[in-house]
């Protein structure tokens, strides 16, 4: 018997999961990526954190478990604190010391995903332009263009699967009038390599600090505004820095702004302020750092149109403070192949059905509680750190998310 064809449309952690989980349902994915080749080995992205049921689905699709946990490092503590900005001083909020996530770099974790893959399954260098279900609904055309040619590319497939990001254009031609919502905060992020003898101290430094750093999660709070810290596989610091500001206006395809020399130097001069010496200067000596403008959305009415589904930050743009984009963008793809697998070949139609029911309820609770967590952690709510409740203060705690302990799965 023929096997179906997925079209799997953007090439990130989204879209390869997709094609993994496809391949263990017994379809043959197609992956189309805009970007040229894979990175490798450069310091695309920054750091995100993996929970236990997304690993699981990694170690199912990769083989080869030490892999995974030989490029990642554990996160067993989260813990949330406060810091007076003017004496220097910092305090615990609420503290979960059972959190058993891994943080990982986005580079690292891609390259992995992407390794594990059959090569001739994606193509690079494929900019998506349009797509065209067929009259019967048995059959999806995606056309792209060659960056190096120009030329246009047809493909045919049996399903089309959307991992095109939170700024989805496949998701625009079910929702025209779509548009993100803008956090009122953006970030700073980055992350600083302190493998090197010239920053042997840094790291130092920064666990008398943060005496719980190499295996925390830390969400470090000041007045209206906050920070995450935690460290990554090979001396690396990952920072985020969140700040309330007017929405930037933005250009091209991307949540990313672009920075100049001047805005870098008055964001050091600011966390000195703010923040303690020790993070201050894993700030100001990090190459490179930017800013990501912070979106969401309301939680859509819908994941599939006849043979479309919507999948990852196409489906779910949400805030980063429930660490839930990458780990709902894996449990989505490990879904998905599990209905399609289930449900067999000749029956789509019932496997998005039961796809769209068991995530879409989960995804769009997740999305509003990380929503109010990054609300109250910037002061956009009537929330203050320094005179809060233990309740309230358990609130910021990771545990606090909807389906912290699994996500419903298809049996």
């Amino acid at each position: 018997m023929e096997m179906k064809k997925a079209i799997v449309v953007g090439g990130s952690i989204a879209g390869l999961s997709c094609a993994h989980a496809l391949i263990a349902a017994g379809w043959t994915p197609v992956v189309i990526e805009k970007s040229a080749a894979p990175p490798d080995g450069s310091p695309t992205g920054a750091g995100l954190c993996l929970d236990p049921q997304a690993l699981r689905l990694l170690n199912l699709w990769i083989k080869d478990s030490n892999l995974l946990h030989s490029s990642t490092l554990p996160l067993s503590i989260d813990l949330n604190q406060v810091t007076d900005s003017e004496k220097k001083i910092s305090w615990d909020l609420a503290k979960d010391e059972n959190f058993g996530f891994r943080a990982a770099h986005w580079a690292d974790l891609h390259k992995i995903i992407y390794k594990a893959l059959p090569a001739n399954i994606i193509l690079c260098g494929h900019q998506f332009i349009s797509f065209e279900v067929s009259d019967d609904k048995a059959a999806v055309k995606v056309k792209s263009q060659l960056f190096e040619t120009g030329d246009m590319v047809e493909i045919v497939g049996d399903l089309l699967v959307a991992a095109d990001g939170c700024l989805s254009s496949i998701r625009r031609h079910f929702f025209p009038d779509f548009k993100l919502r803008y956090s009122g905060y953006s970030a700073w992020r980055g992350v600083l390599d302190c493998s090197g003898q010239e920053h042997a101290e840094i790291i130092s430094n920064l666990r008398k600090a943060y005496p719980e750093f190499g295996q925390c999660l830390y969400f470090d709070l000041a007045d209206r505004t906050h920070c995450v810290l935690y460290e990554l596989k090979n001396k690396r610091i990952n920072w985020i820095w969140y700040i309330n500001m007017p929405e930037p206006e933005l250009k091209g395809s991307s949540v990313t702004m672009k920075v100049n020399d001047e805005m870098i130097e008055n964001m050091h001069e600011e966390a000195e302020k703010v923040w303690v010496p020790e993070l201050a200067r894993v700030m100001r000596e990090t190459k490179g750092s930017f800013i990501n403008v912070i979106y969401d959305s309301n939680p859509l009415p819908q994941l599939f149109w006849d043979n479309v589904v919507l999948v990852g930050d196409a489906a779910h743009p949400t805030t980063p403070h429930g660490v839930r984009s990458t780990n709902m963008s894996i449990l989505d793809a490990g879904i998905l192949g599990h209905c399609l697998g289930k449900w067999g070949s000749k029956n789509i139609d019932s496997a998005l059905r039961e796809f769209q029911a068991i995530r879409l309820p989960v995804v769009s609770e997740q999305v509003l509680h990380a929503r109010q967590m990054g609300r109250m952690k910037q002061g956009l709510v009537s929330f203050n750190p320094k005179e809060a409740t233990l309740e309230e203060c358990l609130l910021l705690l990771q545990r606090s998310m909807p389906y912290f302990e699994g996500v419903p799965f298809p049996i």
